[in-house]
């Protein structure tokens, strides 16, 4: 009987036992930011919806009043 990588990986304890070990090893790794940068993170996040929610709000309203003007809309 041959064996392959994926029967010896088996029989050390692989599958999830290996998959929650790399699991673990993967998020010890995560940095976690200071306050200041999560503070700036948020206040970027923050500017950057509000100006595409504006953009968007600008486009529709655009839209809807080119709408109204070429089907015959009242305004």
């Amino acid at each position: 009987m041959t064996t392959t990588p994926a029967t010896k990986s088996r029989r050390r304890g692989g599958g999830l036992g290996l998959f929650v070990r790399q699991v673990i090893a993967e998020l010890k790794k995560v940095v976690r930011p200071t306050r200041n940068e999560l503070v700036t993170y948020t206040a970027v996040v923050l500017v950057f919806v509000c100006a595409v929610m504006g953009f968007v709000s600008v486009l529709d309203y655009g839209f809807g009043k080119l709408v109204l003007w070429v089907f015959g809309g009242s305004s």
